[in-house]
């Protein structure tokens, strides 16, 4: 197809705000799906989306109206998965906006607004749900001019449930004018900007062609992975697989490869034939770096290998997901995870347990440390178990982060309150019509466990959040250890600043309490930073009354008997074995 006539734009809002509704009604516009197979969510394939109702994986497929070929990427609204939105902007020109009309913009839109103009797309605003009672379209319409400055007359009111308004959406795309580059050359330049590994058929790419064009069965060559491998066969996604003869310049499809291994066809790649490749490849996407690390264990250790290859499976697909073995002298063997933030990490737990069948133990999630020691040697940890002697630690650098958060103006007072709290230093307080816009910076530690649960609970769900890392900055840290009758158990050991140390001693300790099953002999709790003890606890023992069966009343025998049942408990308190729940490994995310 002529590429005057190709169109590639993608769907970005914030979370729940109507994306993958609107891309079903354009599906039955143009025809794309028949009425018989439509579902809602169509695009939503995974059943962890389907269940929580969110886009979790960029999905494209491609539509026809009224002459022109339309590629559509529909991708996730939430912050956790920014990345997955990053990657789909750069293959495609137009970008469509959409705002709900009774949340108006949230902190995800604003995010997604800066990575759009990043790359330079032409942005259509859409205001959707506009036929909800509780819709307030001149007030979102304000607030888009704001942000966009554009006319008002190029906002677009529609509603995607009954699909008023969809059509001039689509209108709109077609009818934009785009400076599209003149092609420098004629050798196939095309971008990687997704894949996944079937078990049938290997490796497949999601590619965007920028320049030539690729054939069935071409000779290929990934030109940043430097390998080599086979087109066995090219075409587009409607949403289903529809082969072709050939992908052309300007379109979107798929490369279903001789690849054993998405390794050798990373995402962000440029891919070019191997008979006549091209001079230079296509800017890739920046190395994205995991935020959250937390440790997975099989509960039973013969699992271990089935963990680690049900990860390099989901790694295939997810090239935000990095892991590395690790060893717990109580755990055993397991894997160390990064993921982009605690929703991911969710999700993946879900999907390890449901679509492998492992029964799997998650160590409290932490973030990376940079540790300087006194000779000047500089490491990276991920974890508290991995601090050196602390007389040889000269200073330890955490991570902060730049935070937004879009809230009503009646409810700033308690959530600067709660940034407090959390070590967080207010940076900029703007206003967006009725709606206040925090900007602050804070330890990322600190916004890991339940930060976001605690900002909806105050603000009632109204605020909207969005992070990004900032840098590393000298603090006063100390590593917190949990002691369990006398043992000390690194996976519960955590990194915290010295004026919380206390605090999270005692919270810990306390559920810890709540947790641990009673034994036959008195358990002590205890939070210590290096050997002194900062708190405890005491898990009292089991009580049997061992006179019962003394029908005298002789005191001595009783006392005989009592003396003998104390010997015993001091005996098994010294070789005892305390069955540790996998519940005690994620206290920290414990609510009260």
């Amino acid at each position: 197809m002529n590429p005057e006539k190709i169109r590639n734009f993608c769907i970005i809002a914030h979370i729940d705000h109507g994306k993958s509704t609107l891309a079903d009604r354009m599906m039955e516009l143009t025809g794309t799906v028949s009425k018989r197979e439509m579902k809602a969510q169509l695009l939503d394939s995974m059943e962890l989306e389907r269940e929580k109702g969110i886009t979790i994986k960029l999905t494209p497929v491609q539509m026809h109206w009224k002459g022109y070929e339309l590629n559509l990427i529909d991708t996730p609204g939430h912050v956790d998965f920014s990345y997955e939105v990053s990657r789909s902007l750069q293959a495609v020109e137009i970008a469509i906006l959409v705002v709900d009309a009774t949340q108006g913009i949230q902190a995800q839109t604003l995010a997604n607004v800066y990575l759009a103009l990043e790359q330079d797309l032409k942005i259509i605003p859409v205001i959707n749900k506009i036929d909800l009672p509780a819709a307030d379209v001149p007030r979102v319409k304000r607030e888009i001019i704001n942000l966009l400055g554009c006319h008002e007359s190029d906002i677009l009111p529609v509603s995607a449930k009954t699909g008023e308004g969809v059509e001039a959406v689509l209108d709109a795309i077609i009818n934009l004018r785009l400076d599209r580059k003149p092609q420098t050359q004629t050798a196939l330049r095309a971008l990687i900007f997704d894949s996944y590994f079937d078990d049938y058929r290997g490796v497949v790419l999601y590619v965007r062609i920028f320049d030539g064009s690729l054939p069935k069965n071409s000779a290929i060559h990934m030109m940043a992975a430097g390998s080599d491998g086979l087109a066995l066969e090219v075409g587009s996604l409607t949403p289903a697989m529809s082969p072709k003869p050939a992908l052309e310049q300007g379109e979107i499809g798929y490369i279903v490869t001789n690849l054993k291994s998405t390794r050798e066809a990373r995402v962000g790649d440029t891919v070019t034939l191997a008979k006549s490749p091209a001079a230079s490849p296509l800017p890739g996407y920046k190395n994205v770096l995991p935020f959250v690390y937390a440790g997975f264990f099989p509960v039973s250790n013969e699992d271990y290998k089935t963990l680690k290859e049900a990860i390099e499976k989901l790694a295939l697909s997810d090239s935000a997901l990095q892991f590395e073995p690790e060893n717990s002298p109580i755990l055993g063997f397991g894997l160390r995870i990064g993921f982009l933030g605690l929703l991911h990490m969710d999700i993946i737990r879900e999907r390890l347990e449901r679509e492998f069948g492992l029964d799997l133990v998650v160590t409290n999630p932490s973030t990376n440390y940079e540790v300087v020691l006194n000779s000047g040697e500089e490491l990276e940890i991920k974890s508290a178990a991995d601090l050196p002697d602390i007389s040889e630690v000269k200073e330890i650098r955490e991570p902060w982060v730049k935070g937004e958060i879009i809230l009503p103006k009646s409810m700033i007072g308690n959530v600067l309150n709660l940034i407090v709290e959390k070590r967080g230093l207010q940076k900029n307080l703007s206003y967006l019509e009725d709606r206040a816009v925090i900007d602050f910076e804070a330890p990322m530690a600190n916004l890991l466990t339940d930060f976001y649960d605690q900002l909806k609970s105050i603000t009632s769900g109204y605020a909207s959040f969005n992070y990004e890392l900032s840098d590393y900055r000298t603090e006063d840290l100390v590593r917190v250890d949990f002691l369990i009758a006398g043992h000390k158990n690194d996976a519960l050991s955590v990194m915290c600043h010295r004026s919380e140390a206390d605090r999270i001693g005692r919270e810990v300790t306390k559920k810890l309490k709540d947790i641990i099953p009673r034994q036959n002999f008195e358990v002590a709790l205890q939070a210590a930073i290096g050997a002194r003890i900062i708190a405890r606890e005491t898990i009292g023992a089991y009580r049997k009354d061992v006179t019962v069966k003394i029908h005298t009343g002789d005191r001595d025998r009783k006392a005989k008997l009592l003396e003998k049942q104390k010997r015993g408990k001091a005996r098994m308190k010294r070789f005892g074995k305390i069955d540790i729940p996998s519940d005690a490994f994620t206290v920290m995310l414990k609510r009260d």
